[in-house]
């Protein structure tokens, strides 16, 4: 049986795109490049051996006279910069209107919306933060007032934080789901369960009980898969991303190491997967939005150990395609997402390397899984 898999290294962007002023981007913006840079090269064997290199000069990424992938850059038609457009297109769904965003904080018809089906008594902070800067600042009133902590970011996102030891995760969930159907009339991309628990004396987030409640696509290539009688495999933030269109099964993550481990499990032991579709988003949660740029080269690095065994590991029937959704560069002001190109590798057992070049579209991703697939 024909397999696609698709590995997304969340926000590994490649460079500005050329309307990046119009998302407040500077041109300066390159994720990649400027980890490569900051780290004074990275440990990549198995990117270099696809390829990624020869992208572009990547300080201590190889370029390679024969790579075993092919190659190239990816320009997003989209408007936006977030997990829900990049994922959204790479499966075939272009978003021409971009997302409602709240720089100022949400309206107060949505917050009072909100406090009254949710009965939660009020909010805090509504505004702009980071989130691990908003779980610490406010802290401790959350404890004395019983409010959660919503916040919003640079993206589309109406994010609810509780201590998860104080207001029970069933409680935090059902609040997000409250909030997502309030939002549909307002072009909210997703609204997102932070969970975090005092830890050492120190809030702290809790990566696998994080859950992303994101609008319903349309109709992707997924949708397609589903119909045809395939299976497709979302593992990490994959369902919530998709709102559990077109994913027959899916299991979440707490971290890059677990969603690399299952996606080498599902390779190895899951031939009747037709579609793998894996988001590591720790390069983007825990690196890119805390400006960790060290952080950020070492789990690219620990992605690229796992390469080579889910290379291995396929079977002359299987495609595999790594790429990314946006950028999130660590190294310039500000911890949003940037708008960037991302790169694309192509790899399979029985096809030769080569420069693709620069590819207008995400979408191309979901053309090359219906095309080998169907």
């Amino acid at each position: 049986m024909k397999r696609a898999i698709v590995i997304v290294i969340d926000s590994m962007g490649i460079g500005a795109m050329d309307d990046c002023s119009e998302f407040n981007d500077v041109p300066e913006c390159n994720t990649l490049k400027n980890v490569c840079e900051y780290n004074g090269g990275l440990n990549v064997p198995n990117l270099s051996k696809m390829g990624l290199g020869n992208i572009q000069d990547f300080k201590g990424i190889a370029k390679c006279e024969t790579p075993i992938a092919k190659y190239g850059t990816m320009l997003e038609k989209s408007k936006g910069k977030d997990t829900t457009t990049g994922h959204w297109e790479m499966m075939g769904l272009v978003s021409e209107k971009p997302f409602a965003t709240f720089p100022n904080g949400f309206q107060s018809e949505i917050v009072e919306k909100f406090i009254e089906k949710t009965n939660c008594g009020g909010i805090l902070a509504n505004r702009p933060a980071s989130g691990t800067a908003i779980i610490e600042e406010l802290n401790e009133e959350h404890h004395k007032t019983g409010f959660p902590i919503v916040y919003t970011s640079a993206d589309s996102v109406f994010q609810i934080a509780v201590d998860t030891d104080f207001i029970p995760l069933e409680t935090l969930y059902k609040w997000c789901e409250t909030a997502r159907k309030i939002l549909n009339d307002y072009n909210v991309s997703r609204v997102i369960a932070r969970p975090y628990k005092i830890i050492d004396g120190k809030p702290t987030r809790i990566s696998k009980d994080r859950r992303d409640y994101s609008m319903v696509p349309s109709h992707t290539v997924m949708n397609e898969l589903e119909a045809a009688g395939l299976k497709v495999y979302g593992i990490g933030k994959i369902e919530d991303i998709f709102s559990k269109s077109g994913v027959t099964y899916a299991v979440h993550t707490g971290s890059n190491k677990e969603g690399l481990e299952l996606t080498l499990d599902a390779v190895k032991n899951h031939a009747d997967k037709s579609f793998i579709f894996t988001n590591l988003v720790d390069t983007d949660m825990l690196y890119g939005h805390r400006n960790d740029a060290k952080g950020y080269g070492k789990a690219i690095e620990e992605i690229d150990t796992y390469l080579d065994k889910i290379m291995n590991a396929m079977s002359d029937e299987d495609l595999l395609i790594i790429t990314a959704d946006h950028g999130c560069d660590p190294t310039v002001e500000g911890t949003d997402h940037t708008r960037e190109k991302v790169p694309v590798l192509i790899y399979s057992k029985t096809s030769q390397g080569g420069d693709l070049g620069t590819i207008v579209g995400f979408d191309y991703v979901a053309k090359k899984i219906k095309e080998y697939l169907q």
